[in-house]
């Protein structure tokens, strides 16, 4: 199993890399490497999140007796484990390939990552949105280059250090 894996990270880099020489003069290998992976796995997510509200959860609440769950929340609750996942395996095997952390380590480190990042969407929101008064969107995205660079000098010098 690890041989498939290695062999089909091998080809996902190989691609990403032949893309790479337009765009070498302003961006490392690594970091074009990251944003290629980041960019598809956020693509992945929206895709699977769209098909799985539209097509299988519904667009009604679930009731489960206790708690009542909105289907935009519970999509979520079933996307998130996935793309983190899909993300934790491209940054391993793709992006990070000379750590020589223990994989379990790396997996606890990019999910601290992932949920500070989580934290910081939360309270980013809360103050942008709902203190400052901006729109939600432009909230959104400047959160998000916030959370991206947060996420790449994390990647690269905490979850998969050498």
């Amino acid at each position: 199993m690890r041989r498939v894996a290695t062999s089909i990270a091998n080809l996902i880099r190989g691609f990403i890399d032949l893309l790479y020489p337009p765009f070498k003069r302003w961006v490392p290998k690594l970091m074009f490497r990251y944003a290629f992976c980041g960019s598809a796995n956020i693509v992945f997510d929206w895709v699977l999140y769209f098909i799985l509200y539209n097509f299988v959860v519904g667009h009604n609440n679930i009731d489960l007796g206790f708690v009542v769950i909105s289907p935009h929340i519970l999509t979520l609750c079933i996307t998130f484990p996935i793309t983190l996942t899909s993300g934790f395996y491209l940054a391993r095997f793709v992006t990070f390939t000379s750590s020589t952390l223990k994989e379990s380590s790396q997996l606890f480190r990019y999910i601290l990552v992932v949920l500070i990042n989580l934290a910081i969407n939360y309270f980013g929101l809360k103050l942008l949105v709902e203190m400052c008064h901006i729109y939600p969107t432009p909230s959104k995205m400047l959160i998000t280059c916030i959370t991206v660079a947060f996420s790449y000098v994390s990647q690269k010098y905490f979850t998969f250090k050498k």
